[in-house]
C-alpha cells in the first residue's frame, strides 16, 4: 500500500480547523479532546498500514494521548512496541515512519522499545512508568500489547508508585517556587494546575481506585461534595488550556501577560475602574488553583492512608482535641471548630510544636476550610484568647512559614486579618513582582525565617550573622505580614499599611517599643533599597541622612534584614550580588556613622564565642595571635554551629598544623554529658564521611551529634559526639584507640567499614517512624539541602553516607540531631547529577527505601 503523505497532511489540517469551529460553536471541551484523539488515531492507523509493518509489532498511544485527552496543540506520544530488537530493514522502515510523522504535520514524541526495555525504563524513571500506564493500543499486534500491559502492571507496587509520584510532585512544585500564584502561571504544571489533578488519577489507577471522580467517590477516596468541586475545577482548566492553544496557535500553557487580555475578553470580562479584565480573569484562575491544591492535598492523603500499613494508621493521642494518624494531625471530633473556635489556631500551633507531624488529615483540612468562612467572625477576632494564640504562632521557633502558608491556603489567614484577605490573589502589574501580593508577603517571611536557621547560613552569611545578634525575629515576621498589605487600595501603601500595623499591634498587646519597631518598619520598608540603589553611598551626607532616619543599630539591623528579604521575595530574577553588595555597604557605613560598628559585634553570638574562645586559649599560655591562621579559613557557619569551648579545642589542636599532610584525630570525654567527642581534620578525600561513620559503627559507637564542615582551604573539620552502645566500662580507655585507629584508616584510605546490624529498640518496633527525604536547591542553585527523618538505629549514618557516595554527591556540611528514637538530619550536598530533577527523585526514593526498618 502506498503512502499519500500530501493527503494525510491535508487531513490533519482539516481536523484542526474542524475541531476549532466545533468548539467555538458548542463550547464542549470533553468532545474536542476526545474527537481529536479519534481523528488522530485514524490518521496514524492509515500511515502505519501504508508502510506495511510486520504483524508482530504494536503501535500504542501513551501519556495524555493514551488517556484520551489530546489538546489542540499537545504533543502526540507514541510507543512502537517490538517483540525483539529491530533488524536493519525494520530500522530503516521505522526511520521512514518518523519522517512521515513530521511530513503530515503532527508533533510526535515517540519511543521504540521491546517489552523488557519498557520495563527497564519504567523502573528507572517514574515519568516513563506513568506514561506507559496510560498506554492504549492503536493498531498492530494485540497479543504483544496485552503481554506488555500485564508485565507492566505486574511490576507495579502501588505504595512505591505513590511515594515516587509524591516526590515528583514536590520537585515540580519547587520549580515553581511552591506557589500557584505566579503572575504568569503555567496552568498545566504549576501547583494548582492540571497536573495536580492528573497525579490523583495516576495514583488511583495504579492502586485500583478508579479512573473517574464518580469511581473515586464509590471507593471512599473523595466525598460527593468534593467530587462535584473537583469536576468543576477540572472543567475550568480544560477550557482554559483549550482556549490558550487555540488563541496562541501552538502549545503554550503559560498564562503570559501577552494573552491574558485576549482570554479575558473570550470569557466576557470587561475592565472597570477597580480592576482590569485580565485581573478578573486571573483572580478566577487563582481561586480555582487554590481549590485544586487543597483537593490534591486531601486526596493524596486519603490514598496514602489507604495504601499505608495498618500500624501507621493507629491514632496516637495528643490532647483532648487532637490526635495523630500516620504522622498527620487529626481532629478527634468532626465538629471541633464549630464547638470550640479557639481550636482553629491551636491546630496550627500543634503542627509547629510536633516534629513528627508533616501534614493534616483530610477531615482536618476540610473542617478548617469550612471554619474560615463560617466560624471566624468579628467576635472571634476580638477574643483576647484568639489574639494571644495568633501571636504564639508568630513567636514560634519552628514552622512559622509552613503554618502561615497553610493558613493562607485554607483561607484562615485572610478571614482573621480581613485586610490580608483583600490582597489574596491580587496581581501586581509592575513587571517587578512575579507573585500575587499575598504570596510575595509569605515569600518575604520565608526569607526572614531562613536567616535564623544555621543550615542556610552559607547562603547569605551577613544576614545570618545580623539575625543571630537580633533579639526578636518574630517582630520581623509581623512587619513582613503588613509591609504590602495595603497594595491596591490607592494612595501610598506604606502609609496605609502603617495604620493597619498600628491597629494590629495595639489589639495584640505588643509593648510600646515592639509596636514602634513594627510600625516603623512598615512605613520605611522601601527606604533602604531606594537609598542603596539610587543614591551615592560615597557621599557622607547621604549616609548621615539615612543614619538619622534609622536612629540606632537595632532599627538598622531590622530594616536591613527586611529589605534584603523583601527584594528577594519579589522574583528569583530580581536579586543579584550587586544589590546585595549595595545593601551591605549601606549597612556597614551606617553602622560606622552611628558609632556602633564595634559594640554590636561584641554583643553578637559569634563575637561572644570568639572572645570566650580566646579567653580559654590563654589558659594554655598561647599567644593572642595563635588563632589567626585557622580562623581565616573558617566562616560564619562554623562559628554559629560550634561553642566557644569547641572552637578553643579545635584551635589549640590545629593552630600549628593548618596545612598538615596527615590526618589529625583527637578524642576526649564529652564536656556536656556522657560519651566521647571526636574531632577529625584532614584534606578532603573520597568517601570521607562514609569512612568515619563506618568506623564508629564497627567500633560500637552511635553518633548522636555531628557537625561537618569544610574550611576555605579545602580541609574537612568534623566533630562528632558518640555514645558507647556496647556498655564498656570506661570511655576514657577508648580515647587512644579511636585516635590511632581512625587516623590509620584515613591515612591508608581503607574502604569504609560496613557496620554490623544491630537490634531495633522496642519503641521503634511498636511505633514505626516513616522515613522522609527531601532535597531542595539553595538560593544560589549551586548546593542542595537534603533533609532526612528516620528511626535512629545502628549504621543509619553509614547508610546515608554510602548512598550519597554512590550518587556522586559531595558533602559540605551536616547538622545531625537525634531526638530519642528519631533522627532528624540536614546535609548540604552538591555534585553528581543533582541538578536534574529525576536524579534527585531517585536519590530521595533510594534513601527512603534503605532507611525503612
Amino acid at each position: 500500500m502506498s503512502c499519500d503523505v500530501g493527503a494525510l497532511r491535508a487531513e490533519v489540517k482539516a481536523i484542526q480547523s474542524g475541531l476549532k469551529q466545533d468548539y467555538e460553536q458548542n463550547q464542549d471541551a470533553v468532545a474536542l479532546l476526545r474527537s481529536r484523539c479519534v481523528q488522530v488515531d485514524a490518521v496514524l492507523a492509515k500511515l502505519w498500514n501504508a508502510l506495511d509493518f510486520p504483524a508482530t509489532l504494536s503501535l500504542a498511544a501513551v501519556g495524555g494521548y493514551g488517556r484520551g485527552e489530546l489538546y489542540p496543540a499537545s504533543d502526540i506520544d507514541l510507543l512502537i512496541l517490538l517483540p525483539r530488537e529491530a533488524g536493519a530493514a525494520l530500522q530503516e522502515k521505522l526511520e521512514r515512519l518518523v519522517g512521515h510523522f513530521w511530513d503530515i504535520g503532527l508533533e510526535i514524541g515517540h519511543s521504540v522499545r521491546t517489552i523488557q526495555e519498557c520495563l527497564d525504563e519504567a523502573g528507572n524513571d517514574i515519568t516513563v512508568q506513568t506514561a506507559l500506564l496510560e498506554a492504549r493500543l492503536l493498531t498492530g499486534n494485540e497479543k504483544l500489547f496485552t503481554t506488555f500491559q500485564k508485565r507492566l502492571h505486574g511490576n507495579l507496587d502501588p505504595l512505591v508508585f505513590f511515594e515516587a509520584k509524591r516526590l515528583e510532585q514536590q520537585e515540580r512544585y519547587l520549580r515553581f517556587n511552591e506557589t500557584p500564584y505566579s503572575l504568569e502561571p503555567n496552568c498545566k504544571d504549576a501547583p494548582g494546575g492540571q497536573r495536580d489533578l492528573q497525579v490523583i488519577f495516576w495514583i488511583a489507577k495504579a492502586a485500583g481506585y478508579g479512573a473517574t471522580w464518580a469511581e473515586l467517590e464509590q471507593n471512599g477516596i473523595i466525598t460527593e461534595e468534593g467530587a462535584r468541586q473537583a469536576e468543576a475545577c477540572e472543567d475550568y482548566l480544560r477550557h482554559l488550556r483549550i482556549r490558550m492553544h487555540l488563541t496562541v496557535g501552538r502549545r503554550e500553557d503559560r498564562l503570559l501577560f501577552d494573552y491574558q487580555s485576549t482570554l479575558a475578553a473570550q470569557y466576557g470580562f470587561v475592565s472597570n475602574e477597580a480592576k482590569r479584565a485580565s485581573e478578573q480573569l486571573m483572580q478566577g484562575y487563582y481561586r480555582n488553583a487554590k481549590s485544586v491544591t487543597v483537593l490534591n492535598t486531601i486526596l493524596l492523603q486519603n490514598m496514602g492512608a489507604a495504601l499505608a500499613p495498618e500500624s501507621e494508621l493507629t491514632p496516637q493521642y495528643i490532647d483532648e482535641d487532637f490526635q495523630s494518624v500516620g504522622n498527620l494531625l487529626d481532629i478527634r471530633d468532626e465538629a471541633l471548630f464549630e464547638k470550640k473556635p479557639a481550636a482553629i489556631f491551636d491546630s496550627f500551633q500543634v503542627m509547629q510544636e510536633s516534629h513528627e507531624l508533616h501534614g493534616m488529615t483530610a477531615r482536618t483540612l476540610r473542617a478548617l476550610w469550612r471554619a474560615g468562612e463560617s466560624v471566624i467572625n468579628d467576635d472571634f477576632r476580638a477574643d483576647p484568647a484568639n489574639r494571644a494564640a495568633f501571636m504564639r504562632l508568630l513567636h514560634s521557633e519552628r514552622g512559622v512559614v509552613h503554618e502561615f502558608r497553610r493558613m493562607n491556603q485554607l483561607d484562615i489567614l485572610g478571614a482573621y486579618l480581613p485586610n490580608f484577605g483583600r490582597i489574596v490573589g491580587q496581581m501586581q502589574h509592575d513587571l517587578f513582582h512575579v507573585y500575587t501580593v499575598d504570596q510575595h508577603i509569605l515569600q518575604v517571611m520565608r526569607n526572614i525565617r531562613r536567616f535564623t536557621m544555621s543550615e542556610f547560613a552559607h547562603e547569605y552569611p551577613l544576614c545570618s550573622r545580623v539575625m543571630s545578634e537580633f533579639d526578636a525575629p518574630w517582630l520581623l515576621y509581623a512587619a513582613a505580614l503588613f509591609h504590602d498589605i495595603a497594595k491596591g487600595r490607592g494612595g501610598d501603601h506604606s502609609e496605609l499599611g502603617t495604620s493597619d500595623a498600628q491597629i494590629f499591634c495595639e489589639q495584640h498587646g505588643l509593648s510600646p517599643e515592639d509596636s514602634e519597631l513594627v510600625v516603623w518598619l512598615v512605613r520605611n520598608h522601601l527606604n533602604m533599597s531606594q537609598v542603596a540603589q539610587k543614591e551615592d553611598l560615597s557621599d557622607p551626607d547621604v549616609v548621615a541622612g539615612f543614619a538619622r532616619r534609622v536612629g540606632d543599630a537595632r532599627h538598622l539591623a531590622a530594616l536591613y534584614l527586611l529589605t534584603h528579604a523583601d527584594i528577594r521575595g519579589t522574583s528569583p530574577k530580581v536579586w543579584n550580588q550587586w544589590k546585595g553588595k549595595l545593601l551591605a555597604d549601606l549597612y556597614y557605613q551606617t553602622l560606622h556613622y552611628l558609632g556602633q560598628d564595634e559594640a554590636p559585634a561584641r554583643q553578637g553570638i559569634i563575637a561572644e564565642r570568639q572572645a570566650e574562645a580566646m579567653r580559654l586559649l590563654r589558659f594554655f599560655a598561647l599567644s593572642d595571635t595563635v588563632h589567626e591562621r585557622l580562623w581565616k579559613q573558617l566562616d560564619t557557619v562554623y562559628f554559629l554551629r560550634h561553642s566557644a569551648e569547641e572552637i578553643a579545642w579545635h584551635t589549640r589542636s590545629l593552630h600549628y598544623r593548618i596545612y598538615n599532610n596527615q590526618p589529625v584525630v583527637r578524642a576526649r570525654l564529652y564536656q556536656e554529658g556522657e560519651g566521647l567527642q571526636v574531632m577529625v581534620y584532614t584534606q578532603d578525600q573520597p568517601d570521607l564521611f562514609a569512612r568515619i561513620v563506618g568506623f564508629f559503627a564497627r567500633a560500637g559507637y552511635s553518633i548522636v551529634d555531628a557537625k561537618i564542615h569544610t574550611t576555605a582551604h579545602g580541609y574537612a573539620l568534623d566533630s562528632f559526639v558518640v555514645l558507647d552502645i556496647e556498655n564498656r566500662e570506661s570511655d576514657r580507655e577508648m580515647v587512644a584507640y579511636i585516635e590511632h585507629e581512625l587516623e590509620q584508616r584515613l591515612i591508608q584510605q581503607l574502604p569504609p567499614d560496613i557496620p554490623s546490624s544491630g537490634r531495633l529498640s522496642r519503641q521503634v518496633k511498636h511505633f514505626p517512624i516513616k522515613p522522609e527525604a527531601s532535597i531542595r536547591g539553595d538560593e544560589r542553585g549551586a548546593h542542595f539541602l537534603l533533609s532526612l527523618t528516620a528511626a535512629d538505629r545502628p549504621g543509619l549514618l553509614y547508610t546515608v553516607a554510602n548512598t550519597l557516595a554512590e550518587h556522586g554527591a559531595n558533602l559540605h556540611t551536616a547538622k545531625i540531631t537525634t531526638l530519642g528514637e528519631r533522627a532528624e538530619d540536614v546535609f548540604l550536598i552538591s555534585g553528581g547529577d543533582l541538578r536534574e530533577s529525576g536524579s534527585r527523585i531517585r536519590l530521595e526514593t533510594e534513601l527512603m527505601e534503605r532507611l525503612k526498618v
